[in-house]
Protein backbone atom coordinates (compact mmCIF):
# COMPACT_ATOMS: atom_id res chain seq x y z
CA UNK A 1 0.00 0.00 0.00
CA UNK A 2 1.60 3.48 -0.91
CA UNK A 3 1.88 6.09 1.95
CA UNK A 4 -0.96 8.64 2.12
CA UNK A 5 -0.59 12.10 3.15
CA UNK A 6 -1.46 12.46 7.40
CA UNK A 7 -4.09 15.29 8.10
CA UNK A 8 -2.15 16.87 11.02
CA UNK A 9 -2.26 21.00 10.00
CA UNK A 10 -5.37 22.30 12.36
CA UNK A 11 -6.82 25.53 12.19
CA UNK A 12 -4.01 27.28 13.95
CA UNK A 13 -1.62 25.96 11.76
CA UNK A 14 -3.57 27.02 8.78
CA UNK A 15 -3.61 30.50 9.83
CA UNK A 16 -0.08 30.29 10.57
CA UNK A 17 0.72 28.85 6.69
CA UNK A 18 -1.66 31.88 5.44
CA UNK A 19 0.26 35.05 7.15
CA UNK A 20 3.84 33.55 7.53
CA UNK A 21 3.76 32.96 3.64
CA UNK A 22 1.80 35.85 3.21
CA UNK A 23 3.97 38.81 4.55
CA UNK A 24 7.36 39.79 3.22
CA UNK A 25 8.35 42.84 2.39
CA UNK A 26 6.36 44.87 -0.21
CA UNK A 27 4.45 46.53 2.92
CA UNK A 28 7.95 48.29 3.56
CA UNK A 29 8.22 48.84 0.16
CA UNK A 30 5.39 49.12 -1.66
CA UNK A 31 3.14 52.22 0.21
CA UNK A 32 5.48 54.35 -1.08
CA UNK A 33 5.00 53.77 -4.52
CA UNK A 34 1.37 53.34 -4.65
CA UNK A 35 0.75 56.79 -2.76
CA UNK A 36 2.99 57.95 -6.13
CA UNK A 37 0.43 56.12 -8.10
CA UNK A 38 -2.80 56.83 -6.42
CA UNK A 39 -2.15 60.30 -4.83
CA UNK A 40 -5.58 59.56 -2.63
CA UNK A 41 -5.03 58.56 0.91
CA UNK A 42 -8.70 56.64 0.99
CA UNK A 43 -7.92 55.53 -2.45
CA UNK A 44 -4.72 53.73 -1.05
CA UNK A 45 -6.24 52.02 1.73
CA UNK A 46 -8.97 50.86 -0.57
CA UNK A 47 -6.65 48.74 -3.04
CA UNK A 48 -5.62 46.90 0.00
CA UNK A 49 -8.96 45.69 1.03
CA UNK A 50 -9.97 44.86 -2.40
CA UNK A 51 -6.81 43.33 -3.01
CA UNK A 52 -6.82 40.97 -0.04
CA UNK A 53 -10.53 39.79 -0.45
CA UNK A 54 -9.98 39.47 -4.21
CA UNK A 55 -7.22 37.14 -2.84
CA UNK A 56 -9.07 35.37 -0.80
CA UNK A 57 -11.05 33.99 -3.48
CA UNK A 58 -7.97 33.09 -5.25
CA UNK A 59 -7.08 31.15 -1.99
CA UNK A 60 -10.30 29.07 -1.91
CA UNK A 61 -10.20 28.15 -5.16
CA UNK A 62 -6.94 26.71 -4.83
CA UNK A 63 -8.44 25.02 -1.41
CA UNK A 64 -10.59 22.68 -3.12
CA UNK A 65 -8.26 22.26 -6.00
CA UNK A 66 -5.45 21.60 -3.51
CA UNK A 67 -7.96 19.42 -1.41
CA UNK A 68 -8.70 17.16 -4.22
CA UNK A 69 -5.02 16.83 -5.65
CA UNK A 70 -3.32 16.30 -2.59
CA UNK A 71 0.21 15.91 -4.78
CA UNK A 72 3.77 16.99 -4.56
CA UNK A 73 4.48 19.48 -7.29
CA UNK A 74 1.27 22.19 -6.21
CA UNK A 75 0.36 24.42 -8.93
CA UNK A 76 2.49 22.31 -11.39
CA UNK A 77 0.64 18.75 -10.61
CA UNK A 78 -3.05 20.93 -10.75
CA UNK A 79 -2.25 22.47 -14.70
CA UNK A 80 -1.62 19.11 -15.51
CA UNK A 81 -4.51 17.61 -14.35
CA UNK A 82 -6.75 20.82 -16.14
CA UNK A 83 -4.60 21.45 -19.18
CA UNK A 84 -2.62 18.69 -20.22
CA UNK A 85 1.03 18.24 -19.53
CA UNK A 86 2.63 21.16 -21.95
CA UNK A 87 0.64 23.98 -19.70
CA UNK A 88 1.75 22.49 -16.98
CA UNK A 89 5.53 22.91 -18.31
CA UNK A 90 4.76 26.55 -18.94
CA UNK A 91 3.62 27.49 -15.89
CA UNK A 92 7.19 25.23 -14.08
CA UNK A 93 8.85 27.40 -16.65
CA UNK A 94 7.66 30.21 -15.56
CA UNK A 95 7.91 29.34 -11.85
CA UNK A 96 11.58 29.39 -12.79
CA UNK A 97 12.49 31.88 -15.40
CA UNK A 98 10.08 34.78 -13.89
CA UNK A 99 7.95 33.65 -10.81
CA UNK A 100 10.07 32.83 -7.94
CA UNK A 101 13.30 33.88 -9.17
CA UNK A 102 12.65 37.27 -9.61
CA UNK A 103 10.59 37.03 -6.14
CA UNK A 104 13.58 36.35 -4.84
CA UNK A 105 15.71 39.34 -6.58
CA UNK A 106 13.24 41.46 -5.50
CA UNK A 107 13.00 41.03 -1.78
CA UNK A 108 16.98 40.37 -1.77
CA UNK A 109 17.26 43.93 -3.12
CA UNK A 110 15.03 45.28 -0.80
CA UNK A 111 17.08 43.49 2.37
CA UNK A 112 20.48 45.43 0.57
CA UNK A 113 18.92 48.18 -0.28
CA UNK A 114 17.62 48.97 4.52
CA UNK A 115 21.00 47.22 5.10
CA UNK A 116 22.41 50.74 2.86
CA UNK A 117 20.53 52.97 5.81
CA UNK A 118 23.92 51.42 8.37
CA UNK A 119 26.59 50.72 5.84
CA UNK A 120 27.85 53.32 3.14
CA UNK A 121 27.36 50.49 0.40
CA UNK A 122 29.90 51.62 -2.98
CA UNK A 123 28.07 52.93 -6.58
CA UNK A 124 29.21 54.20 -9.56
CA UNK A 125 28.70 57.89 -10.74
CA UNK A 126 25.95 58.44 -12.61
CA UNK A 127 27.62 58.49 -16.25
CA UNK A 128 29.67 55.01 -15.69
CA UNK A 129 26.26 53.50 -14.80
CA UNK A 130 24.83 54.69 -18.02
CA UNK A 131 27.70 53.60 -19.39
CA UNK A 132 26.44 49.69 -20.32
CA UNK A 133 22.92 49.38 -21.04
CA UNK A 134 21.32 45.70 -22.04
CA UNK A 135 18.77 46.70 -24.88
CA UNK A 136 16.18 43.78 -25.26
CA UNK A 137 13.83 44.77 -28.79
CA UNK A 138 10.22 46.34 -27.97
CA UNK A 139 10.73 45.78 -24.27
CA UNK A 140 13.49 48.12 -23.39
CA UNK A 141 17.01 49.30 -21.99
CA UNK A 142 18.87 47.76 -18.69
CA UNK A 143 21.42 48.87 -16.72
CA UNK A 144 22.98 46.28 -14.56
CA UNK A 145 25.63 48.64 -12.77
CA UNK A 146 22.66 51.03 -11.11
CA UNK A 147 22.99 50.60 -7.54
CA UNK A 148 25.76 48.38 -7.93
CA UNK A 149 26.32 47.88 -4.45
CA UNK A 150 22.91 47.40 -3.42
CA UNK A 151 23.13 44.60 -5.69
CA UNK A 152 25.94 42.75 -5.10
CA UNK A 153 25.06 42.81 -1.43
CA UNK A 154 21.45 41.15 -2.67
CA UNK A 155 23.68 38.63 -4.58
CA UNK A 156 25.38 37.62 -1.32
CA UNK A 157 22.64 37.09 0.70
CA UNK A 158 21.15 34.39 -2.46
CA UNK A 159 24.01 32.53 -2.77
CA UNK A 160 24.42 32.28 1.30
CA UNK A 161 21.00 31.17 1.76
CA UNK A 162 20.86 28.75 -1.26
CA UNK A 163 24.34 27.78 0.32
CA UNK A 164 22.59 26.94 3.68
CA UNK A 165 19.52 25.47 2.54
CA UNK A 166 21.78 22.92 0.55
CA UNK A 167 23.78 21.59 3.25
CA UNK A 168 20.55 21.47 5.56
CA UNK A 169 16.81 21.54 5.23
CA UNK A 170 16.48 21.36 8.50
CA UNK A 171 18.42 24.43 9.32
CA UNK A 172 16.68 26.42 6.38
CA UNK A 173 13.27 25.36 7.57
CA UNK A 174 14.72 26.70 11.62
CA UNK A 175 15.06 29.85 10.27
CA UNK A 176 11.81 30.40 8.63
CA UNK A 177 10.15 29.79 11.65
CA UNK A 178 12.16 32.59 13.77
CA UNK A 179 11.81 35.03 10.48
CA UNK A 180 8.19 34.98 10.55
CA UNK A 181 7.58 35.69 13.85
CA UNK A 182 9.96 38.54 13.59
CA UNK A 183 7.49 39.94 10.53
CA UNK A 184 4.47 40.38 12.26
CA UNK A 185 6.25 41.93 15.57
CA UNK A 186 8.20 44.60 13.34
CA UNK A 187 4.52 45.34 11.87
CA UNK A 188 2.83 45.66 15.38
CA UNK A 189 5.73 47.49 16.12
CA UNK A 190 5.73 50.47 13.71
CA UNK A 191 1.72 50.39 14.21
CA UNK A 192 1.71 50.71 17.52
CA UNK A 193 5.13 53.10 18.26
CA UNK A 194 3.21 55.65 15.71
CA UNK A 195 -0.13 56.05 16.45
CA UNK A 196 1.01 56.06 20.12
CA UNK A 197 3.17 58.89 20.07
CA UNK A 198 0.87 61.33 18.83
CA UNK A 199 2.55 62.97 16.70
CA UNK A 200 1.37 62.60 13.17
CA UNK A 201 -1.69 64.66 11.56
CA UNK A 202 -5.05 63.31 11.17
CA UNK A 203 -5.38 65.61 8.05
CA UNK A 204 -3.41 63.43 6.06
CA UNK A 205 -6.09 60.84 5.84
CA UNK A 206 -8.07 63.16 3.81
CA UNK A 207 -5.19 65.43 1.92
CA UNK A 208 -4.70 64.46 -1.41
CA UNK A 209 -1.12 64.57 -3.32
CA UNK A 210 -0.49 67.75 -5.34
CA UNK A 211 -0.46 65.33 -8.14
CA UNK A 212 -3.55 63.98 -8.22
CA UNK A 213 -6.07 63.37 -10.83
CA UNK A 214 -10.12 62.86 -10.96
CA UNK A 215 -10.25 61.90 -14.23
CA UNK A 216 -11.24 58.01 -15.11
CA UNK A 217 -8.44 57.42 -16.86
CA UNK A 218 -5.94 58.64 -14.69
CA UNK A 219 -8.42 56.68 -11.45
CA UNK A 220 -8.15 53.23 -13.30
CA UNK A 221 -4.53 53.20 -14.77
CA UNK A 222 -3.85 54.42 -11.06
CA UNK A 223 -5.92 51.72 -9.37
CA UNK A 224 -4.13 48.98 -11.24
CA UNK A 225 -0.87 49.97 -11.16
CA UNK A 226 -1.02 50.46 -7.18
CA UNK A 227 -3.25 47.17 -7.07
CA UNK A 228 -0.09 45.53 -8.66
CA UNK A 229 2.12 46.46 -5.72
CA UNK A 230 -0.84 45.02 -2.94
CA UNK A 231 -0.96 41.95 -5.02
CA UNK A 232 2.68 41.75 -4.71
CA UNK A 233 2.40 42.34 -0.89
CA UNK A 234 -0.43 39.35 -0.73
CA UNK A 235 0.93 37.23 -2.86
CA UNK A 236 1.41 33.56 -0.81
CA UNK A 237 -1.99 33.04 -0.43
CA UNK A 238 -1.87 29.87 -2.12
CA UNK A 239 0.30 27.74 0.10
CA UNK A 240 -2.55 26.60 2.13
CA UNK A 241 -4.40 24.92 -0.71
CA UNK A 242 -1.04 23.06 -1.52
CA UNK A 243 -1.19 21.66 1.87
CA UNK A 244 -4.87 20.62 1.47
CA UNK A 245 -3.88 16.57 1.92
CA UNK A 246 -2.70 17.59 5.31
CA UNK A 247 -5.53 19.30 6.89
CA UNK A 248 -7.66 18.10 9.38
CA UNK A 249 -11.39 18.87 8.67
CA UNK A 250 -10.20 20.29 5.53
CA UNK A 251 -14.21 21.56 4.95
CA UNK A 252 -13.90 23.51 8.09
CA UNK A 253 -10.49 24.59 8.29
CA UNK A 254 -9.23 25.67 5.09
CA UNK A 255 -11.65 28.47 4.71
CA UNK A 256 -11.09 29.66 8.08
CA UNK A 257 -7.66 29.48 8.21
CA UNK A 258 -7.45 31.90 4.57
CA UNK A 259 -9.95 34.23 5.52
CA UNK A 260 -8.46 34.30 9.00
CA UNK A 261 -5.09 33.97 7.65
CA UNK A 262 -5.41 36.73 5.24
CA UNK A 263 -7.97 38.78 7.28
CA UNK A 264 -5.26 39.42 9.88
CA UNK A 265 -2.91 40.26 6.95
CA UNK A 266 -5.35 42.86 5.53
CA UNK A 267 -5.50 44.28 8.85
CA UNK A 268 -1.99 44.48 9.28
CA UNK A 269 -1.62 46.00 5.58
CA UNK A 270 -4.23 48.41 6.18
CA UNK A 271 -3.37 49.65 9.63
CA UNK A 272 0.61 49.91 8.59
CA UNK A 273 -0.33 52.21 5.64
CA UNK A 274 -2.32 54.36 7.91
CA UNK A 275 0.37 54.74 10.46
CA UNK A 276 2.73 55.73 7.18
CA UNK A 277 0.10 57.93 6.18
CA UNK A 278 -0.28 59.67 9.82
CA UNK A 279 3.31 60.69 9.93
CA UNK A 280 4.17 60.99 6.53
CA UNK A 281 1.80 63.44 3.66
CA UNK A 282 0.98 61.23 0.75
CA UNK A 283 3.23 63.88 -1.15
CA UNK A 284 6.41 63.02 1.67
CA UNK A 285 5.22 59.29 1.27
CA UNK A 286 5.20 58.71 -2.28
CA UNK A 287 9.01 60.42 -2.44
CA UNK A 288 10.29 58.28 0.68
CA UNK A 289 12.91 55.03 -0.96
CA UNK A 290 12.65 53.46 2.76
CA UNK A 291 8.96 54.81 4.26
CA UNK A 292 9.07 51.87 7.57
CA UNK A 293 12.17 53.97 8.24
CA UNK A 294 11.23 57.34 7.62
CA UNK A 295 7.95 57.45 9.06
CA UNK A 296 9.42 55.87 12.49
CA UNK A 297 12.55 57.69 12.45
CA UNK A 298 10.12 61.17 12.87
CA UNK A 299 8.55 59.54 16.31
CA UNK A 300 11.70 57.75 17.82
CA UNK A 301 14.53 59.73 15.71
CA UNK A 302 17.62 57.95 14.63
CA UNK A 303 16.86 55.05 17.46
CA UNK A 304 13.47 54.55 15.88
CA UNK A 305 14.66 54.43 12.32
CA UNK A 306 17.46 51.74 12.92
CA UNK A 307 15.62 49.32 14.87
CA UNK A 308 13.05 49.59 11.97
CA UNK A 309 15.40 49.17 9.28
CA UNK A 310 17.12 45.76 11.33
CA UNK A 311 13.61 44.34 11.89
CA UNK A 312 12.77 44.84 7.69
CA UNK A 313 16.36 43.56 7.22
CA UNK A 314 15.87 40.36 9.59
CA UNK A 315 12.20 40.06 7.88
CA UNK A 316 13.57 40.25 4.47
CA UNK A 317 16.14 38.01 4.84
CA UNK A 318 13.84 35.15 6.18
CA UNK A 319 11.18 36.12 2.78
CA UNK A 320 14.33 35.14 1.03
CA UNK A 321 15.06 31.95 2.60
CA UNK A 322 11.30 31.20 2.27
CA UNK A 323 11.53 31.31 -1.28
CA UNK A 324 14.64 29.40 -2.22
CA UNK A 325 13.70 26.67 0.33
CA UNK A 326 10.07 25.75 -1.29
CA UNK A 327 9.93 27.24 -5.13
CA UNK A 328 13.32 24.73 -6.09
CA UNK A 329 10.97 22.16 -5.34
CA UNK A 330 8.76 22.52 -8.86
CA UNK A 331 12.25 23.17 -10.89
CA UNK A 332 13.19 19.68 -9.13
CA UNK A 333 9.62 18.02 -9.80
CA UNK A 334 9.55 19.10 -13.67
CA UNK A 335 13.44 17.74 -13.65
CA UNK A 336 12.13 14.83 -12.90
CA UNK A 337 9.23 14.22 -15.52
CA UNK A 338 11.84 15.07 -17.99
CA UNK A 339 10.68 18.43 -18.93
CA UNK A 340 13.52 20.67 -17.55
CA UNK A 341 17.42 20.59 -16.94
CA UNK A 342 18.63 16.98 -16.07
CA UNK A 343 21.32 18.08 -13.48
CA UNK A 344 17.69 19.94 -11.72
CA UNK A 345 17.17 16.65 -10.61
CA UNK A 346 20.62 15.94 -8.88
CA UNK A 347 19.99 15.19 -4.87
CA UNK A 348 23.14 15.45 -2.37
CA UNK A 349 24.14 12.10 -1.79
CA UNK A 350 25.09 13.52 1.96
CA UNK A 351 22.85 16.26 2.59
CA UNK A 352 19.92 14.97 0.71
CA UNK A 353 18.84 18.26 -0.82
CA UNK A 354 17.97 19.12 -4.46
CA UNK A 355 21.43 20.77 -5.26
CA UNK A 356 20.68 21.32 -8.58
CA UNK A 357 17.47 22.86 -8.53
CA UNK A 358 18.67 25.21 -5.47
CA UNK A 359 21.76 26.62 -7.63
CA UNK A 360 20.23 27.16 -11.12
CA UNK A 361 17.88 29.06 -9.11
CA UNK A 362 20.21 30.94 -7.50
CA UNK A 363 22.07 31.81 -10.26
CA UNK A 364 18.86 33.30 -12.65
CA UNK A 365 17.85 34.83 -9.53
CA UNK A 366 20.93 36.56 -9.19
CA UNK A 367 21.04 37.78 -12.65
CA UNK A 368 17.77 39.26 -12.19
CA UNK A 369 19.00 41.39 -9.25
CA UNK A 370 21.79 42.54 -11.65
CA UNK A 371 19.44 44.06 -14.54
CA UNK A 372 16.79 45.10 -12.07
CA UNK A 373 15.17 46.92 -9.50
CA UNK A 374 12.36 46.22 -6.48
CA UNK A 375 9.50 47.67 -8.04
CA UNK A 376 10.52 46.55 -11.38
CA UNK A 377 11.19 43.00 -10.39
CA UNK A 378 7.57 43.16 -8.34
CA UNK A 379 5.67 44.05 -10.86
CA UNK A 380 7.34 41.62 -13.48
CA UNK A 381 6.94 38.77 -11.29
CA UNK A 382 2.93 39.51 -10.00
CA UNK A 383 2.06 40.37 -13.52
CA UNK A 384 2.79 36.69 -14.95
CA UNK A 385 1.75 34.97 -12.06
CA UNK A 386 -1.84 36.44 -12.26
CA UNK A 387 -1.62 35.41 -15.94
CA UNK A 388 -1.83 31.76 -14.19
CA UNK A 389 -3.73 32.33 -11.10
CA UNK A 390 -6.76 33.10 -13.97
CA UNK A 391 -6.13 30.13 -15.79
CA UNK A 392 -6.50 27.96 -12.12
CA UNK A 393 -9.17 29.98 -11.30
CA UNK A 394 -11.02 28.78 -14.63
CA UNK A 395 -9.32 25.38 -14.25
CA UNK A 396 -12.29 24.71 -11.23
CA UNK A 397 -14.79 24.59 -14.02
CA UNK A 398 -12.47 22.16 -15.86
CA UNK A 399 -12.06 19.68 -12.96
CA UNK A 400 -15.78 19.79 -11.76
CA UNK A 401 -16.35 18.59 -15.49
CA UNK A 402 -13.71 16.22 -15.79
CA UNK A 403 -13.94 14.60 -11.98
CA UNK A 404 -17.45 15.01 -11.16
CA UNK A 405 -17.16 12.04 -8.89
CA UNK A 406 -13.56 12.52 -7.12
CA UNK A 407 -13.51 13.98 -3.40
CA UNK A 408 -13.32 16.94 -2.49
CA UNK A 409 -12.76 17.48 1.29
CA UNK A 410 -13.16 21.09 0.38
CA UNK A 411 -15.90 22.20 -1.96
CA UNK A 412 -15.66 25.61 -3.06
CA UNK A 413 -19.10 28.33 -1.61
CA UNK A 414 -20.36 30.93 -3.86
CA UNK A 415 -19.52 28.76 -7.01
CA UNK A 416 -19.56 29.57 -9.84
CA UNK A 417 -19.68 33.39 -8.66
CA UNK A 418 -16.18 33.60 -6.87
CA UNK A 419 -13.90 32.29 -9.61
CA UNK A 420 -15.95 34.15 -12.14
CA UNK A 421 -15.37 37.24 -10.08
CA UNK A 422 -11.47 36.09 -10.19
CA UNK A 423 -11.23 35.59 -13.83
CA UNK A 424 -12.74 39.14 -14.46
CA UNK A 425 -10.73 40.76 -12.54
CA UNK A 426 -7.51 39.12 -13.60
CA UNK A 427 -8.45 39.94 -17.01
CA UNK A 428 -8.98 43.26 -15.76
CA UNK A 429 -5.82 43.73 -14.17
CA UNK A 430 -4.07 41.97 -17.18
CA UNK A 431 -5.58 44.66 -19.62
CA UNK A 432 -4.84 47.52 -18.28
CA UNK A 433 -1.39 46.52 -16.91
CA UNK A 434 -0.03 45.78 -20.21
CA UNK A 435 -1.62 49.35 -21.83
CA UNK A 436 0.17 50.83 -18.42
CA UNK A 437 3.10 49.38 -19.01
CA UNK A 438 3.28 50.94 -22.74
CA UNK A 439 2.48 54.04 -21.62
CA UNK A 440 4.67 54.56 -19.15
CA UNK A 441 7.48 53.71 -21.75
CA UNK A 442 6.01 55.65 -24.87
CA UNK A 443 5.84 59.24 -22.42
CA UNK A 444 9.47 57.94 -21.01
CA UNK A 445 8.30 57.53 -17.54
CA UNK A 446 10.21 54.32 -17.28
CA UNK A 447 12.91 52.24 -19.77
CA UNK A 448 11.65 49.01 -20.05
CA UNK A 449 7.43 47.54 -20.59
CA UNK A 450 7.77 44.90 -17.82
CA UNK A 451 4.69 43.26 -19.04
CA UNK A 452 6.38 42.77 -22.30
CA UNK A 453 9.49 41.63 -20.44
CA UNK A 454 7.43 38.86 -18.29
CA UNK A 455 5.44 37.82 -21.22
CA UNK A 456 8.73 37.48 -23.30
CA UNK A 457 10.52 35.40 -20.94
CA UNK A 458 7.63 32.91 -20.27
CA UNK A 459 7.44 32.28 -24.37
CA UNK A 460 10.75 31.24 -23.75
CA UNK A 461 10.16 28.27 -22.97
CA UNK A 462 8.24 27.16 -25.69
CA UNK A 463 11.10 25.75 -27.67
CA UNK A 464 12.92 24.64 -24.68
CA UNK A 465 10.13 22.34 -24.62
CA UNK A 466 10.32 20.76 -27.42
CA UNK A 467 14.15 20.19 -26.67
CA UNK A 468 13.49 18.65 -23.36
CA UNK A 469 10.61 16.44 -25.65
CA UNK A 470 13.33 15.29 -28.42
CA UNK A 471 15.91 14.41 -25.22
CA UNK A 472 13.42 12.32 -23.83
CA UNK A 473 12.02 10.91 -26.64
CA UNK A 474 15.98 10.03 -28.11
CA UNK A 475 17.05 8.77 -24.94
CA UNK A 476 14.35 5.89 -25.05
CA UNK A 477 15.36 5.00 -28.32
CA UNK A 478 18.39 4.44 -26.92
Amino acid sequence: MTAQLERKLGLWACISIVAGAVIGSGIFMKPATMAGQLGSPLLLVLVWVIAGVVSIFGGMINAEIGTMLPETGGQYVYFRHMYGKFFAYLYGWASFIVINTAAIAAIAFIFALYTSYFVDLPGFDKSTEQSFVLTIPFVGKLFPLQNIGVKALAIFLILLLTFINHRSLKAGGAIQVVFTVIKVAALLFIIFAIFFSGEGSMENFTTTGSEMNFSSAFLVTGFVAATSGALAAYDGWNNLGLAGGEVRHPQKNIPKGLIWGLGICIALYVLTTLAYMYMLPIDEMKNSSMVATDALGKVMGVAGASIIAVLVIISTAGSVNGNILSCARVNYAMAQDKVFFLWAAKVDEKYKTPVGALWIQCIWACLFVLTGSFDMLSDLFVFVTWIFYAFAAYGIFILRRKMPDRERPYKLKFYPWAPLIFILFALFYFVVTIYNDISNYLTGKTEIIFSMLGLLLLLTGIPFYWYFKYRSSKAKRI
